[in-house]
């Protein structure tokens, strides 16, 4: 009988073309630590292991740089601002006025997240 894919990449050492996870990290919690750790993982829709593995590798990545609603909260603060600031002048904001900067601030959020977060990791 001939294995099937997930037995033969077993074997090689990886997973669909991803190198095997196979090396572990310990530590030891409180259990009102522990608990808390559970809840967060529970609330997150994932299991224990793989939400503390998100967790370090996010960390690791730098944290709120590939944290998305970051990201959403400068959009959204650029778009108030941007927006208020003519209307509180008395200023009308066409919809085409509207639908451009709603395009530069899609452009722009994700650039502005990243900068943020690197000069957060500096200080």
């Amino acid at each position: 009988m001939l294995p099937n894919h997930s037995e033969t990449d077993r074997k090689k050492g990886s997973v669909r073309g991803r190198e095997s996870r196979n090396r572990s990290l310990n530590t030891k919690l409180t259990a009102t630590e522990f608990a808390a750790v559970e809840r967060a993982a529970a609330a997150n829709g994932c299991a224990l292991g793989e939400w503390v593995r998100d967790v370090i590798l996010q960390k690791l990545r730098g944290g709120s740089a590939s944290d998305p609603s970051l990201a959403e909260i400068l959009g959204v603060r650029l778009l108030l601002v941007n927006v208020l600031r003519p209307l509180a002048a008395g200023q009308r904001l066409t919809p085409e006025a509207f639908d451009k900067l709603l395009d530069e601030i899609s452009e722009a959020k994700h650039q502005l997240a990243g900068k943020l977060a690197t000069s957060a990791g500096r200080k």
